[in-house]
């Protein structure tokens, strides 16, 4: 009888050693991939800033339509150049928090593979992409280039970036994930 333990112990662990390692392959290819989508949408961001940065004056605008306009604008500050105008400790007060939101997001998008939720890997990839993005701006120039300005007559949407789109569609999956969970939880 403790000898049939044993043995079904052993096969017990080698099934458990098996299925630990499939899966652990399994989250390092995604975790991989989803490496790389964060690095496209940094490069791709990184490549349209370069391309702004050699091609327009500062505060240039190129006409597109009665809607939009190309622009380029640094912004020192944050969202809606919240902080803009401090006296320029702000760069590195929000490269910090750039580099902590990366860790904690960078947290999240492994937890979000081991859960296997799509959304929110979708969501973290975006807002990971966006977040190293401006921080690298931040990093780089000590401003984060903007260059899309969208307006009806005389109202202004603030100037925004590649990185500013995926971290809003990014946060945007975000809430819809917690809305996900908290339903499926609470039904």
């Amino acid at each position: 009888m403790t000898q049939k333990f044993v043995i079904d112990a052993k096969r017990i662990f080698q099934m458990k050693k098996k299925e630990f390692f499939s899966n652990l392959n399994i989250m390092v290819r995604s975790l991989g991939l989803s490496t790389l989508f964060i690095f496209f949408i940094f490069l791709l961001d990184f490549f349209i800033k370069s391309l702004v940065i050699n091609s327009m004056d500062l505060f240039q605008v190129i006409y597109i339509n009665e809607y939009f306009d190309f622009v380029r604008i640094h912004n020192t500050g944050a969202a809606f150049s919240f902080l803009s105008t401090a006296s320029g400790w702000q760069r590195w007060f929000f490269i910090i928090i750039g580099l902590v939101a990366i860790t904690w997001f960078y947290t999240l998008l492994i937890a979000a593979i081991k859960e296997k939720s799509k959304i929110l890997n979708v969501a973290m990839v975006l807002i990971l992409g966006g977040a190293v993005g401006n921080t690298f701006d931040r990093l780089y120039y000590g401003y984060v280039i903007d260059y899309l300005s969208f307006h009806i007559n005389d109202w202004y949407y603030p100037a925004f970036n590649l990185a500013d789109t995926c971290l809003s569609i990014g946060a945007f999956f975000f809430l819809i994930s917690l809305g996900i969970d908290y339903f499926r939880k609470n039904n």
